[in-house]
């Protein structure tokens, strides 16, 4: 029987009420026993202290694995040397490798173009020490030319010593199954997570959705539409959905699931929950 991995993902809080609203979501999660949490990183780095902050307290507090991200994005040679020396420091032996989006205004890329370059220096500086997550898109990234170069780019993330994928979130499991496919038929063989999203606000998932290429199939788009402001609808058809869709993976053949949390508790909870996770 194949073991499933499960994780939640955070982003760290600039303020202090948001620092204490996080500990306390993380702390009913790792009730859940996942097999890690993760962390993101602001675009260029630009929450870097939070972040470092928030992994290693989560960890420390929860006894939960907690991977931080970290990005090419405005990132130097010696800046990414010390975190990793920090991390180790700290017991922290997961990270969660990206490229990273470049912030309005910001010109200095660094000294990491793709994050296959992270990820062969992360290889290079600590050896097998940390398990590297890196991301996957299985409608293709926003800002790539095509679905092959994609894959292509993903590949190069392999070989450079990734363990494992976490995707994007989609509402499309098919797309997901096209891309696991044509990964086996290149012989790549690394486990990919899909990342999960669920559906709290139909208004902001649509619009962040269509920013960043996650296709809402056409007849969920129309009938959240049709439920105006009835939110109480629109939260039950959004985790019904999810759901569905979370165990058509599960059947067949995703490793996992990983949840993006957005901070909260209830909107992964429930989705875990239905799925009998805990059982």
């Amino acid at each position: 029987m194949q073991n499933h991995s499960y994780s939640f993902e955070f982003f760290p809080s600039k303020t202090a009420a948001g620092v204490e609203s996080l500990a306390k979501v993380s702390d009913e999660l790792s009730t859940l026993n996942p097999n890690f949490f993760s962390v993101t990183y602001g675009a260029g780095g630009t929450t870097q202290d939070a972040t470092i902050d928030t992994v290693i307290s989560t960890q420390e507090r929860t006894g939960i694995p907690t991977a931080p991200h970290l990005s090419c994005i405005g990132s130097e040679r010696e800046q990414i040397r010390d975190l990793l020396m920090l991390y180790k420091e700290k017991g922290i032996n997961r990270i969660v490798a990206l490229r990273g989006d470049l912030p309005s205004g910001m010109r200095d890329i660094g000294e990491f173009n793709f994050a296959n370059d992270l990820v062969e220096f992360i290889r290079k500086e600590t050896g097998d020490h940390f398990h590297i997550e890196v991301a996957a898109y299985p409608e293709k990234h926003p800002q790539s030319k095509n679905y092959d170069l994609d894959i292509e780019n993903f590949a190069s993330k392999v070989k450079a010593g990734a363990n494992r994928a976490i995707t994007q979130y989609f509402f499309n499991a098919d797309a997901y199954f096209h891309f696991v496919d044509k990964l086996q038929k290149m012989q790549i063989d690394i486990p990919v997570l899909p990342g999960i999203m669920p559906i709290t606000n139909f208004t902001q998932m649509a619009r962040f959705s269509d920013a960043i290429g996650a296709e809402v199939p056409r007849w969920l788009r129309k009938q959240f539409e049709s439920y105006g402001d009835d939110q109480e609808s629109i939260k039950q058809l959004g985790n019904e959905f999810i759901t569905k869709m979370c165990q058509q993976l599960m059947d067949n053949g995703a490793p996992g699931l990983h949840f993006y949390s957005m901070n909260k508790i209830e909107p992964s909870k429930t989705i875990w929950n239905n799925l009998g996770l805990s059982d």
